[in-house]
């Protein structure tokens, strides 16, 4: 699979966890953080989805969005055409959001997924391939009122 450039972003709740994860990814792809910059002065999630869904231009773009949960950073996302972006948990989750549903975006909470197991999801979100076939219609369908 071809990455061309990861973009990163949290609120205050995934802060720590992006900068740690940003880090192990430097040497592997292009990294662009988007914010945001501290874990010490609250902040919306959904303004970080929503620069996110504005900085992914290319098929070969991908996203990194973290909060407290996953859930609300990913919601927000998945508002704009441009995203099909995946909350995952574990690596199944992670690898099956690629291979069926060409996701471009993972997201997961800070507070409820440990660094060893993201460390792993990431590794399978970014080395698994969309497959295709039967799972391309479903995923054209995702954007049924265009």
């Amino acid at each position: 699979m071809k990455v061309d450039k990861i973009f990163i972003a949290s609120d205050h709740a995934g802060f720590e966890v992006k900068e740690q994860i940003k880090e192990l990814l430097m040497g592997k792809f292009q990294v662009v953080d988007l914010g945001c910059d501290s874990k010490d002065i609250s902040v919306d999630y959904p303004d970080f989805s929503h620069k996110m869904a504005q900085n992914l231009q290319k098929d070969d773009d991908f996203g990194i969005l973290i909060c407290g949960t996953g859930i609300g950073i990913s919601i927000a996302a998945n508002r704009h055409k441009n995203v099909r972006c995946a909350l995952c948990h574990d690596v199944s989750t992670a690898k099956l959001s690629r291979e069926h549903n060409n996701a471009n975006v993972i997201a997961f909470g800070a507070r409820v997924v440990g660094l060893s197991v993201i460390i792993d999801m990431l590794d399978a979100f970014f080395n698994t391939q969309f497959a295709g076939g039967r799972h391309q219609n479903r995923v054209e369908k995702i954007n049924f009122g265009d």
